[in-house]
């Protein structure tokens, strides 16, 4: 049973557990860093959730970096 859970949901799992190690990290602070422990919970589960279902992700970094490098070009 746990190993069909873990097959099925390894990516969710993975980014949750990376998020509270992060989020438990930074929480000892307040309620504005409690924000942020929640932020970071729910960005590990997204990007976990995106590795479950094997979606392309939504961010393409190769557009970004030629975007920049472009943009920020020193000699042009």
């Amino acid at each position: 049973m746990w190993r069909e859970f873990w097959i099925t949901y390894a990516g969710r799992i993975t980014g949750v557990a990376t998020a509270l190690l992060l989020g438990f990290i930074y929480l000892f602070s307040g309620f504005w860093d409690m924000l942020f422990f929640a932020l970071l919970l729910w960005i590990g589960y997204f990007f976990g959730k995106q590795k479950d279902m094997s979606a392309l992700p939504r961010i393409s970094w190769h557009q970004i970096t030629d975007w920049f490098s472009d943009r920020w070009r020193p000699f042009r």
